[in-house]
C-alpha cells in the first residue's frame, strides 16, 4: 500500500504541471486584466504599458508562466498606504506563493482562506444533507420495488432532476421567503451568511444556510437516490444475498450488513469525486444568495481577468481531485478486503 501511495503522489506531480499550463493558457484567453483597472475610463497607453511592465503582463506567455511557478524577483506584490506599488521578490507556486490579485492587491493565498472556510460550511453541510437523505431514499426504494412508495419517490426525483438549480434556489426563495412573509409565516432570508446587526452567530449562520443547502440537496438527492437505489437492486438479488436468507439471517441483517456493504463501494466513487468540488463552492447557488464563498469569489474575479485568483482557485480544486481519488481508492480497501494495491 505504501508503494502504491508514493507512486500514486508521484504520478499526480507531472499531471498537476500538464493542468497547470492548461489552465494558465486558458486564462490568456479569458480578458484582459488592465482594461478594467481604470474603472469606467480605458486606461491611456502610457498607463497601460506601466501596469503591464509592473505585473508583468508585457512578457511572452510562457515567460509569464515561468515566473508564476518559480517566481519573480521583480514584481508588485503590494501597494502602500498612498496608492504606490510596492516591489519585491514572489517566490512561486512551487513554494507555496500563488501571487497577488491584480484588483485588490492582497496575496491569493489569503483571499481564498478568507472564502474557503464560509464555502466548506455550505457545501459540506449540503453534502450530509445529501448522503443521508439519499441513502434513506434509495434504500427504501429498493426494499419496496414498484410499489406505491417507490413509484412516489421515482416520479419526485425525475422531476427535482430536471429543474436548473437556478430555477431551483428561486422557487424556494418565492415560497419560503416572500409567501410565507405575506401569509405572516416565519420566513427565510435569501441573502449573506448572516444579518449585519445581529452577527456572526451559529444560529444566524444555520438559519441562513436553509435555503442555499436546499436548493443544492434537492438536485444531488434525485441523483444520488436513483444510483442508490439501482446498486441496491443489484446487490439484493444476488446469490449470497439468497443464501444468507435460506440461512435464515434477519432481513435487516442482511440489508444493512451483506447489501450495503457492497452496494456502498460505487456510491464511494460518486463521493470521492463530488468532495474535491466542495472546495470550488457552487457558483450559481453562492450567486443567487450572495453567499461570500468561493464560488462567488470566482465569478466575481472572473469578470475583472484576475489571473492570479483564478488560477490559484483552479489549481486547488485540481490538488483536491487528485488527493481525493487516492483516499477514494484507498477507502475500497476498507469495504472489499478483495481489492488490495500493490
Amino acid at each position: 500500500m505504501t508503494q502504491y501511495i508514493i507512486r500514486r503522489l508521484l504520478q499526480s506531480i507531472p499531471l498537476l504541471l500538464i493542468i497547470s499550463i492548461v489552465l494558465f493558457v486558458l486564462m490568456q484567453l479569458s480578458g484582459d486584466p488592465l482594461a478594467t483597472m481604470g474603472g469606467r475610463q480605458p486606461p491611456r497607453a502610457e498607463d497601460r504599458a506601466r501596469l503591464a511592465a509592473s505585473l508583468g503582463l508585457d512578457q511572452p506567455v510562457y515567460i509569464q508562466y515561468i515566473y508564476w511557478l518559480v517566481g519573480n524577483d521583480w514584481v508588485v506584490v503590494r501597494q502602500d498606504e498612498e496608492g504606490n506599488d510596492v516591489y519585491g521578490t514572489r517566490k512561486g507556486v512551487i513554494r507555496g506563493d500563488f501571487g497577488t490579485s491584480y484588483v485588490t492587491r492582497q496575496p491569493v493565498t489569503e483571499i481564498i482562506s478568507q472564502r474557503l472556510p464560509n464555502t466548506l460550511i455550505l457545501m459540506l453541510t449540503a453534502e450530509v444533507v445529501i448522503i443521508v437523505v439519499s441513502l434513506g431514499v434509495g434504500v427504501v426504494s429498493a426494499i419496496r420495488q414498484y410499489s406505491l412508495l417507490d413509484n412516489v419517490l421515482t416520479t419526485l426525483s425525475f422531476m427535482m432532476y430536471s429543474v436548473p438549480i437556478f430555477l431551483m434556489a428561486y422557487i424556494l426563495m418565492y415560497v419560503f421567503a416572500i409567501q410565507f412573509r405575506q401569509w405572516g409565516l416565519p420566513y427565510l432570508p435569501t441573502s449573506q451568511m448572516f444579518d449585519p446587526e445581529v452577527g456572526k452567530t451559529f444560529s444566524q449562520v444555520a438559519w441562513h444556510l436553509v435555503l442555499p443547502v436546499l436548493s443544492i440537496s434537492l438536485l444531488s438527492i434525485a441523483g444520488y437516490s436513483r444510483y442508490i437505489r439501482s446498486t441496491m437492486l443489484e446487490v439484493v438479488n444476488s446469490d449470497y444475498i439468497r443464501t444468507a436468507r435460506s440461512k435464515g439471517l434477519q432481513e435487516r441483517r442482511i440489508l444493512f450488513v451483506h447489501a450495503f456493504k457492497n452496494a456502498s463501494l460505487p456510491l464511494v466513487t460518486l463521493i470521492g469525486l463530488d468532495l474535491p468540488l466542495l472546495i470550488g463552492g457552487a457558483v450559481v447557488t453562492e450567486t443567487i444568495f450572495a453567499w461570500p464563498g468561493m464560488g462567488r469569489l470566482f465569478i466575481d474575479h472572473l469578470s475583472r481577468a484576475d489571473y492570479p485568483v483564478l488560477m490559484g482557485l483552479l489549481m486547488l480544486i485540481s490538488v483536491a481531485v487528485v488527493v481525493f481519488q487516492l483516499l477514494t481508492d484507498m477507502f475500497y480497501t476498507l469495504l472489499d478486503p478483495r481489492i488490495r494495491y500493490s
